[in-house]
């Protein structure tokens, strides 16, 4: 099967719409993270999460997706079907304190697409469009989940094409939450034996990275969605920079912020801060 030319694969992932936010001026501190999959089987991580959001000095927070391991629905903020508040609503409460003194953005990863308005409102942070570009420092920063730009892994884009859409969502979400939760339960035992079958998973596509970023005429993409935290330069003075996830029972430990700072009238300067 002859390869695909390089012009068609680059836009295979197509062309957004483009989100765009402009920091203000008294931003001196931007954090960025993604792919914490916080779950209740995985304390650790939620402590690591909370300790952070109490104590960074960031002015503004951004989480580019899977800030939990699977969403269901906003409704289960409110189930206490187990006699105690959800674990969704432990989530949401670490969030709503340091929400009242630093701007918080969230886009959805393909983990927790399903987070709404509820969810956000529930939260007091601001939603996020993927993608989206951030304009700080005299810079425009192109930030995204990062699963769409794997265009080699087509089975996913599919799977990803009927899960965005409106009418599976909806037929999803007029089921009972408890229904939910065991669907959800089987997909992550499919996606855990697919990681244990030493299956390799496609990686962002650098040509459709290019062709985002000059859409969005920015120089720096900044993602997560693979785990595979890196910076690979793209030619032209663009590059990619892909954000760790978070696994504070791992050996090493991995809970990892990228932030962007200002010194005087300089561009950003980046800084990867490991918290453990």
């Amino acid at each position: 099967m002859a390869a695909m030319p390089a012009a068609a694969r680059a836009m295979r992932a197509g062309l957004p719409r483009f989100g765009e936010l402009a920091a203000p001026a008294h931003w001196r501190r931007v954090d960025v993270v993604s792919d914490l999959h916080l779950q209740a089987s995985d304390p650790a991580t939620l402590a690591a999460w909370q300790h952070y959001l109490q104590t960074t000095p960031a002015d503004a927070l951004f989480i580019l997706g899977d800030l939990f391991e699977v969403w269901v629905g906003d409704d289960a903020i409110d189930d206490s079907s187990a006699g105690q508040p959800s674990f969704e609503a432990r989530g949401c409460a670490a969030l709503q304190a340091p929400a009242q003194r630093l701007a918080m953005y969230f886009m959805p990863g393909n983990r927790d697409f399903l987070a709404g308005p509820a969810f956000l409102a529930h939260c007091g942070i601001t939603g996020l469009a993927d993608p989206s570009v951030l304009v700080f420092g005299g810079q425009r920063i192109l930030l995204s989940h990062g699963d769409r730009l794997c265009v080699d892994d087509v089975d996913y884009q599919r799977l990803r094409v009927q899960l965005r859409s409106a009418r599976w969502q909806q037929r999803f979400l007029a089921q009972p939450l408890a229904m939910r939760r065991e669907q959800a339960r089987a997909m992550r035992q499919q996606s855990a034996a697919r990681k244990l079958s030493g299956l390799s998973y496609a990686d962002v596509d650098d040509l459709a990275a290019v062709a985002w970023l000059n859409a969005a005429a920015a120089r720096t993409l900044i993602h997560g969605h693979t785990h595979r935290p890196a910076e690979h330069p793209l030619g032209g003075g663009l590059r990619r920079v892909v954000l760790s996830d978070w696994d504070a029972a791992a050996r090493p430990a991995r809970a990892q912020v990228l932030r962007l700072a200002l010194t005087g009238a300089a561009a950003p300067g980046w800084e990867r801060l490991a918290l453990l």
